[in-house]
């Protein structure tokens, strides 16, 4: 097998991540032939852990320029991912780019459409997707056995920030730097999997503190209502005020209710369907009989080497991606909406009126500049 030759942009804790994880070779058919690096410090890092063999390039533009590589692995801050990776498709590359997609759905969706007419393979790092616990609920979704969805609950509240945090970089916790707080940088792989197994609401109901409980400009906490097509309803409550936190997800549907909580997987499986129940049954008072199973998970996750080896199989083999990149403006409008919803205090019908999301946004971070 031809290895792809790769380049690395953006050198920052993930980038350093991604560059040991290939040069190691926890990821076959892949060589990392070249990295962009912006200042002496980068240069050093690459010099001493990874070696000299590797091109350096001092931006994107000139690594674009130099043809050199097959693909490349964007994990910069997300503002500038839909920029770089639009600059890759135009250059016939494929692209990975790190979580989130981008900010706002109007400039993600211009680089969904650059990637559909470049024809490369283009990922994203929803690496919470090759977690077993959540592929064995996607199954048990996708093959009936749930039944038709009613009501999801997702607590997610184990992810505290101290201000120290905030205070370490100037870009943390502003519009203008992140876009949002909690839900963009911290809960992204939630609501990813949210839509990813639930499908897209079709309006959002958004309540949010922003700074509530630190010196930041965005949201800390968040509780949102969710209503479906099909009448089903859900609650997500992110915030990273709390500690210590939560992290549950409860799932009723005809069939019974699961519930994924501290790695443990539980299905109440009723024996009979809850319409075909209350369609027959006679006595009054009474419930399906139910079982309570505790769903065995003996699967690997394999996280970011998951989802990194997927994409360059479907490179090499045109395996089927368990992230596609064009499935990273699912997340990000549900994101967009919440903010929109909170900002307005309103419903928001999907999908978001993405002209007054964007202008929205802009008059929060002149506002605050």
């Amino acid at each position: 097998m031809i290895e792809i030759k790769l380049a690395i942009i953006g050198l920052g804790n993930m980038g350093r991540k991604y560059a040991q994880d290939i040069i190691s070779k926890k990821v076959s058919g892949i060589k990392l032939v070249a990295i962009c690096a912006r200042n002496p410090e980068q240069v050093n890092w690459i010099h001493q852990n990874i070696g000299t063999d590797t091109l350096i390039f001092p931006s994107a533009e000139s690594l674009f320029e130099s043809n050199t590589v097959d693909a490349v692995l964007i994990s910069t801050p997300h503002s500038s991912h839909p920029s770089l990776a639009i600059q890759a498709f135009e250059k016939g590359l494929h692209v990975l780019i790190e979580k989130p997609a981008g900010i706002y759905t109007k400039e993600v969706k211009e680089m969904n459409n650059a990637a559909k007419k470049a024809g490369t393979v283009f990922g994203i790092m929803h690496n919470q997707r090759t977690n077993p616990l959540y592929l064995k609920l996607k199954n048990l979704i996708t093959t009936g056995e749930l039944g038709e969805i009613r009501r999801v609950n997702w607590i997610v509240t184990s992810l505290y920030r101290s201000q120290s945090y905030y205070d370490s970089d100037s870009w943390r916790g502003t519009w203008a730097g992140e876009g949002g707080g909690v839900l963009i940088t911290q809960a992204y792989h939630q609501l990813d999997l949210l839509q990813w197994l639930c499908g897209m609401p079709t309006r959002v109901r958004a309540f949010m503190g922003f700074g509530k409980m630190h010196d930041i400009e965005v949201e800390d906490d968040v509780t949102a209502y969710l209503e479906y097509k099909n009448g089903a309803t859900g609650v997500f409550i992110a915030s990273t005020c709390d500690t210590p936190g939560t992290n549950r997800l409860e799932i009723t549907g005809d069939g019974g209710k699961i519930v994924i909580e501290d790695n443990s997987f539980e299905f109440w499986k009723l024996r009979t369907p809850e319409r075909k129940f209350n369609q027959e049954y006679t006595g009054g008072f009474g419930e399906p009989e139910c079982w309570k199973c505790t769903v065995p998970i003996e699967a690997e996750n394999t996280g970011r080497i998951g989802i990194l080896q997927n994409w360059v199989e479907a490179i090499h083999k045109n395996t089927p991606l368990l992230a596609p990149g064009e499935e990273g403006i699912l997340g990000l409008m549900l994101v967009n909406a919440m903010h929109l919803s909170a900002w307005t205090d309103h419903w928001v019908n999907l999908p978001i009126n993405e002209d007054l999301f964007l202008k929205s946004l802009q008059e929060k971070i002149n506002h605050l500049s």
